[in-house]
């Protein structure tokens, strides 16, 4: 299976990018996982509403040039599904086992989403009410990916 995560922005951290690079290697055992990033526009501190409609129509265009018309797509949205470690691995499981070839997760910029990815997504989902740095986001979704991963296999994982 490949597992594509889908974002607006790049990893400048080296921290954050020592620990996502860890946990695509370790996701490496189990599918063919890739990172893609897209550009994200600038967004002034105090943009208007139409600044912030105009900003994320631009950058969800840029991501749904990579989402195709098969692919599953999960969407990280605050008001998501929310979901325990255990039920998002039967999600993963559930694609698989459906003959999913490809798991689209994408995670916004700053402002969010577009509402033209949110109505592409095929699952809504919400890690927490809470909002998280975006370069952060991503090392906690692949976490969960590997997470969910070794719970599918009936592998031992530290709770």
């Amino acid at each position: 299976m490949d597992i594509t995560v889908l974002c607006v922005g790049k990893l400048k951290e080296k921290f954050y990018s020592d620990a996502a690079g860890e946990y695509l290697k370790r996701l490496r055992r189990y599918c063919r996982p890739q990172v893609i990033e897209v550009a994200d526009e600038k967004a002034p501190e105090q943009a208007s509403a139409a600044e912030r409609a105009q900003i994320l129509e631009k950058e969800g265009g840029r991501l749904l040039k990579h989402i195709r018309d098969n692919d599953f797509c999960i969407t990280l949205e605050i008001e998501g599904k929310a979901m325990d470690s255990i039920a998002f691995s039967k999600e993963i499981e559930r694609a698989m086992l459906c003959g999913t070839s490809r798991l689209v997760f994408v995670i916004g910029g700053s402002l969010g989403l577009s509402p033209a990815v949110c109505k592409r997504s095929d699952l809504s989902l919400s890690f927490s009410k809470m909002t998280f740095p975006h370069p952060l986001m991503r090392v906690i979704l692949l976490e969960q990916i590997y997470r969910s991963f070794r719970l599918i296999r009936g592998e031992p994982y530290h709770k």
